[in-house]
């Protein structure tokens, strides 16, 4: 493609910023104000410097956790951490509410590993919308329970329901996996919720929008009377809300939410005509600054066939979706953290929940359902104080 076609058409911040109705400032059916897809970054140096109220060696933990929660790296809590981590400890229920990459994964372990320290007989189900979230959150637990003899189960779809009826006979204090899975081992008798003392609903929103919110309530309703419940959700629908009344004690609400989007972030648009989409994304992809980049599409089928069009046009590209096992998820991603391949297409299935170091780019091939996807979507990059991009396609 002409490189004259493609700066006319790639109408950015430096190029000035595109026309388009401001009237509505939430999606509604198929109309979108796409004026909420451009913002330019702030400089974390310009905005006040968080100061806590803890740090790390401050929280009443045990002596072995604060050790793991150092050799990590650990110094100053963030703002969910400082506010919650107390909270929990005290054992209060708590609803927490904070942008993606802000740390609310250590916000609830810390606290919840440590009560399993003190006391050996305590169990702990964390229920997350997707598998990739689990494997996550089983990822940073390891690293703060090594050497503390606490073990956990990943059951989540996908993969060998064997191996999860095996490690479930065995002595584990943590349950981290996917609603589906945990309800089905639930029913096969594989898991006994009157054991567990302690639930986190980790992203409660998305899995209401995956359809998981009849499996929660099965879930929860099978637990003792007596126990202490956290919810975390980026949004609080009535359902969740209801959710919470249901099966929440007086739980303390902490928001430390500061915009809708990162701050971080570069967001623009480009718009397109359906006969050079591929090639405006083929040209943005050959850019130097385009080191690590997570490109979204809407379905799985056009995930895959994305992902073959550039693999021919010589980029190293992998792909995630549902229709793939999760061990090819695994692998897929286990490249792209390495850096063997530097984009990933994937389904939203990986908006949420995954932390992956350096992802210069995000870009929204195709719309988002939701504003909130968006948000999520676009929480790969700018994580922590790092600038990210992302950039919209607008046909």
């Amino acid at each position: 493609m002409q490189n004259k076609t493609f700066k006319k058409r790639y109408t950015n911040r430096f190029r000035g910023k595109p026309s388009y109705n401001r009237g509505k400032s939430r999606f509604s059916s198929n109309k979108i104000d796409v004026s909420r897809f451009i913002q330019t970054s702030k400089c974390a140096l310009e905005e006040d410097p968080y100061i806590p109220n803890n740090k790390f060696v401050d929280f009443q933990i045990e002596a072995s956790l604060k050790s793991n929660i150092i050799k990590k790296g650990y110094k100053e809590p963030t703002p969910i951490q400082d506010r919650v981590i107390p909270l929990i400890l005290e054992g209060k229920d708590v609803v927490g509410a904070a942008n993606t990459g802000t740390g609310k994964t250590a916000a609830f372990l810390i606290p919840v590993i440590n009560k399993s320290i003190i006391n050996k007989k305590s169990k702990t189900i964390i229920i997350v919308p997707t598998r990739e979230l689990a494997l996550q959150i089983e990822k940073e637990f390891n690293d703060f329970t090594r050497g503390l003899r606490i073990f956990s189960v990943v059951c989540i779809g996908g993969t060998n329901m064997g191996r999860q009826f095996s490690d479930l006979r065995r002595s584990y204090d943590f349950v981290i996996g996917t609603p589906g899975r945990i309800k089905d081992l639930v029913q096969r008798k594989s898991i006994n919720m009157s054991y567990f003392d302690t639930i986190i609903l980790d992203e409660a929103d998305r899995m209401l929008d995956m359809g998981f919110i009849e499996d929660i309530k099965f879930i929860m309703e099978l637990m003792p009377e007596k126990k202490q419940a956290l919810c975390f959700s980026a949004t609080i629908p009535s359902e969740v809300d209801q959710l919470i009344k249901r099966f929440l004690k007086e739980p303390i609400k902490i928001s430390v939410k500061t915009q809708e989007s990162s701050a971080n972030v570069n967001q623009d648009v480009v718009r397109i005509g359906r006969e050079d989409k591929l090639d405006i994304l083929c040209s943005l992809l050959s850019k130097d600054n385009f080191n690590k980049v997570i490109i979204f599409g809407k379905t799985k089928h056009g995930v895959e066939k994305l992902s073959r069009e550039l693999n021919k046009k010589g980029f190293r590209v992998e792909s995630i979706h549902g229709d793939k096992t999760q061990a090819k998820r695994q692998k897929s991603l286990n490249l792209f953290k390495r850096n063997q391949v530097n984009v990933l297409v994937a389904t939203d299935v990986a908006a949420r929940g995954l932390d992956i170091d350096d992802i210069t780019h995000v870009i929204n091939y195709d719309l988002p359902a939701t504003y909130d996807d968006y948000v999520h979507r676009i929480g790969r990059t700018g994580r922590g104080k790092k600038k990210g991009e992302a950039i919209t396609f607008i046909q």
